[in-house]
């Protein structure tokens, strides 16, 4: 582990409390713009959080877990809400371009920086992807005969335009995407909950019994509330995007000391009572995908199997906007990432260059691989396609979350040697809870020797992380000491 003393420190904060964003690699004195409000930066990080996992993924975990999947979820809320205070606290600290990347690097050593950078640009890689393939999914829910790679494609169309145009326009546009899927699901939480409660003039009140009534709350047993957070963990993933956007954030203080904190409360609520109230609805042996296949959410499937085709074709196109706003965001982070390994030299330098509207546009169209890799597995109909990017998504992104846990314990004992030297806010019990939560998350990875998804994207993460720390040793050998990482 590296001592922070011994690398180059991280930008000085001015009087407000902020840090400039280093300039490009392309020898502009411009660098990233901030542009992006408070309010903006929340509904980006909801944006992320709230998409596919909940929407459709959600039906995946139900098959493994049954009623008892709100046990997984509330689980994955703890773990996840630990991550984003502790991720928050180092981020008001160092509000710089790379994020948790430039921070790994600073209180782990280089190597850390490398590594997380690069295994979160490729799980985002993925989970763009993904996003992607959900949204088609939705589109021919009402096109079946449209052919899944050209709804594909026709979707990336969308997101690659909204992330080019400039970073103002695409905070202002997922803003709006992020506020009619927050709007949407608080309205499908309420028509839910009357559904159960009251029910229609047509149609009785279910009242909670199916939680019980097929094989009991726990129909396969308590491990699979383990096994079952191999998908749920998928579904929160997305609040880091918080922190990377720090570097173009007009307030970046401000908006990490409050964005992580509302995150983690909003995302719990949102994720424990709609999936409460689906299964409350619908026996979840029906809610199931069974076969691995997602042909359709279980959010527009509760309204169509009631009755109420209307409401399922407007939850449809919730969804849908929910995935393709969860793909942009995964695609604005992506980029940054991608940018600021470029501006320091680990990555090829035209993947620094920002246009002249000081969008990172080479490093976004790099960051859209995902969504080639899932056109292409589409076109040639690999089956369990969502399935298996989903899976290697959560196992990158878990080796992330292990960084940041790992950065924080070093960050804290600094902090503590250091009092002076920080301002912003500190979580009480901070090490110990980072060791809580890197605990749970080596529980979530240990899924892996029973869920035969989990453990082919294992194979795939672990070959992945071999590759960067081979990557790594060559590109250090051939530099100077320090050079090429941030000031």
């Amino acid at each position: 582990m590296a001592s922070p003393s011994d690398s180059a420190p991280l930008a000085p904060a001015s009087a407000d409390g902020t840090r400039p964003s280093p300039g490009s690699g392309s020898g502009s004195d411009k660098g990233l713009v901030r542009s992006l409000t408070h309010r903006q930066t929340t509904m980006i990080g909801l944006g992320s959080a709230l998409g596919t996992g909940l929407f459709l993924g959600s039906g995946s975990a139900m098959s493994v877990a049954g009623p008892a999947v709100i046990v997984s979820y509330v689980i994955g809320a703890v773990l996840v809400a630990i991550i984003a205070v502790l991720l928050g606290e180092m981020s008001a600290a160092h509000p710089v371009q790379g994020s948790f990347g430039t921070i790994a690097r600073r209180y782990l050593g280089p190597w850390a920086g490398f590594l997380s950078s690069w295994l979160y640009w490729f799980s985002a890689v993925v989970v763009i992807g993904t996003e992607v393939v959900a949204s088609a999914l939705y589109l021919r829910w009402w096109w079946p005969a449209v052919p899944m790679s050209v709804a594909i494609l026709a979707v990336a169309a969308i997101v690659l335009a909204v992330n080019v145009i400039s970073v103002k326009s695409f905070g202002t546009t997922e803003f709006w995407l992020s506020s009619i899927k927050v709007t949407a699901l608080c309205a499908f939480i309420l028509c839910a909950a009357l559904l159960v409660v009251f029910g229609l003039p047509d149609t009785e009140a279910t009242g909670f019994t199916h939680l019980t009534d097929d094989g009991g709350f726990l129909p396969h047993g308590v491990s699979s509330i383990w096994l079952a957070m191999s998908v749920v963990m998928f579904a929160y993933a997305g609040f880091e995007v918080v922190a990377i956007a720090s570097a173009e954030a007009a307030d970046p203080q401000r908006t990490i000391r409050t964005a992580m904190r509302q995150l983690a409360w909003r995302l719990s609520f949102f994720y424990l009572l709609s999936i409460t109230l689906v299964l409350a609805l619908i026996p979840w042996r029906r809610m199931a995908d069974g076969d691995g296949s997602v042909e359709a959410s279980p959010f527009v499937r509760v309204f169509s199997e009631i009755g109420v085709p209307a409401a399922a074709t407007v939850t449809n196109a919730v969804v849908l906007i929910a995935a393709m706003s969860a793909a942009n965001a995964h695609l604005y982070g992506a980029s940054r990432l991608l940018h600021s390994l470029g501006d320091d030299g680990l990555a090829p330098k035209p993947l620094a260059r920002l246009n002249r509207r000081g969008v990172p546009a080479v490093a976004i169209a790099a960051s859209t691989l995902g969504i080639a890799a899932a056109a292409l597995l589409a076109f040639y109909d690999v089956s369990g396609l969502f399935g298996i990017m989903m899976s290697i998504a959560i196992f990158a992104v878990m080796l992330v979350w292990l960084l940041i846990l790992a950065s924080y314990v070093a960050f804290r004992r600094h902090r503590t040697a250091n009092p002076g030297e920080f301002t912003g806010f500190s979580v009480r019990g901070g090490d110990k809870l980072a060791v809580v939560a890197g605990l749970g998350v080596l529980a979530v990875a240990a899924t892996a020797v029973k869920v035969p998804d989990m453990r082919q994207a294992a194979v795939i993460g672990i070959v992945f992380t071999l590759a960067l720390l081979a990557c790594y040793a060559l590109t250090a050998r051939r530099r100077p000491s320090g050079a090429g990482y941030r000031k």
